[in-house]
């Protein structure tokens, strides 16, 4: 009779084991919802649904983008990392999600190390300073100096608190000693246009919002927060060549999905992601965007995350900036 307990034991212990790897080799079979935190319309969505278009044939499964905008990001978030993580609730993570709301927020109804399992990066677009082209300044040594002799009665847009467009300038402010005063809007679009329009004089916009006005010079661009020079903007210099060195300032996004997936459904939703950047209509769409794409594994867009998460926590503290 003990013999036999055992036995059974055993055999429930290796079915449990083996259910995961099973379940993996037939994945998928259903339909896959992918949760993007933000409005419809908006880039991150453009992305996720040019990307979920380009994986659907090798995958064999359709991919659903679910729009769960609000609370900074926090309710798609939420609803992610508390999901069954059977590899069919996948989500668009950013920088708000992956390295400032932990910082911008008290509580978070997630921990973003451990609550989801890290699938692959998609990629990222530099921030830039742009101004209103009626404004006094024509290059950015004149800014700074404007900035500087007039602190406090310079304001700037940006998207809404919290967005990589105000902490940009947020880092912006903390390495130049300037004292800027921020003016939300919700959205990148009417934040443009206000600066199109010289209603506020300036912002730091990203390339996959603002690309077609600073090429079509309904915006001065000043300066970008790259590394190197864009190939899309080959005469604005960077942060860096004009005097503002560790200030690179992007936003990126990848993929994610609840914790606990088994590994070889990560390891093929981070092949099929990394195949698409090859997809022509995934090409242009980064192109049109200015967007750097990021393949690689699912452990280098966990360090990414971390690192930019050990980058802006320090501002974000230094500048008292909280979202509750």
């Amino acid at each position: 009779m003990q013999r036999r307990t055992l036995l059974t034991g055993l055999a429930a212990a290796g079915a449990t084991t083996l259910a995961p790897w099973a379940h993996a080799q037939n994945y998928p079979d259903q339909i896959i919802k992918w949760v993007v935190p933000y409005p419809a319309g908006g880039g991150t969505d453009v992305i996720a649904r040019t990307l979920a278009e380009a994986m659907r044939p090798s995958l064999g499964q359709s991919i659903v983008i679910d729009n769960r905008p609000g609370a900074s990001t926090n309710i798609g978030a939420e609803l992610v990392a508390k999901s069954k993580p059977d590899g069919y609730t996948l989500m668009s993570a950013d920088n708000a999600v992956l390295a400032f709301n932990e910082f911008l927020f008290s509580k978070l109804p997630f921990n973003p190390e451990k609550d989801f399992s890290y699938i692959g990066a998609i990629g990222r677009f530099p921030m830039a300073l742009v101004v209103n082209p009626a404004f006094p300044a024509k290059d950015f040594k004149e800014f700074l100096a404007y900035a500087k002799a007039n602190p406090g009665k310079l304001n700037y847009a940006s998207p809404g608190n919290g967005s990589p467009h105000h902490l940009a300038m947020e880092m912006f402010k903390n390495r130049t000693g300037t004292f800027i005063t921020h003016i939300p809007y919700r959205g990148a679009a009417p934040a443009m246009a206000d600066v199109m329009g010289g209603q506020v004089p300036c912002m730091f916009l990203d390339l996959a919002s603002g690309l077609p006005i600073m090429q079509s010079g309904k915006v001065r661009v000043l300066a970008i927060g790259s590394a190197q020079r864009s190939k899309l903007l080959p005469n604005v210099p960077t942060l860096a060549e004009v005097g503002v060195p560790n200030t690179e300032v992007f936003a990126f996004q990848g993929v994610l999905g609840p914790a606990g997936m088994p590994a070889p459904i990560v390891t093929r939703l981070n092949a099929e992601l990394n195949k698409s950047f090859s997809n022509p209509a995934v090409q242009k769409r980064f192109d049109d965007f200015g967007m750097e794409p990021l393949p690689g594994t699912p452990a280098q867009f966990q360090a990414l995350a971390r690192a930019e998460a050990k980058r802006w926590g320090p501002i974000i503290k230094a500048q008292g900036i909280r979202l509750d």
